[in-house]
């Protein structure tokens, strides 16, 4: 269900005590002018988390495409390091 803007204003501080006791499985709050759904008010532990998976989701595109394009070489640490002149032994 979309509320209005005007509902959504009088009704912030409800929904932000509401967020706070009940996290993450707080229901969200869709509104918009006219009732057509424009943005939407949650807590922030949901929008953290939101963004983690949005994240995550982005690297495994990133992963995939990496893997369809690899030559299938493959090349060690230690040869890696050996060709930059870095000591792995080191903890600098």
């Amino acid at each position: 269900m979309t509320d209005t803007i005007s509902d959504t204003r009088a009704h912030l501080t409800g929904h932000v005590a509401r967020f706070r006791s009940e996290g993450v499985a707080a229901e969200p709050v869709v509104f918009g002018d006219h009732r057509q759904p424009e943005a939407v008010l949650l807590p922030y532990e949901t929008f953290s988390l939101l963004l983690d998976l949005a994240e995550e989701a982005a690297l495994a595109v990133r992963v995939r495409d990496r893997l369809a394009a690899a030559s299938g070489e493959r090349v060690s640490l230690t040869d890696v390091a050996a060709m930059l002149a870095i000591d792995l032994d080191t903890t600098e």
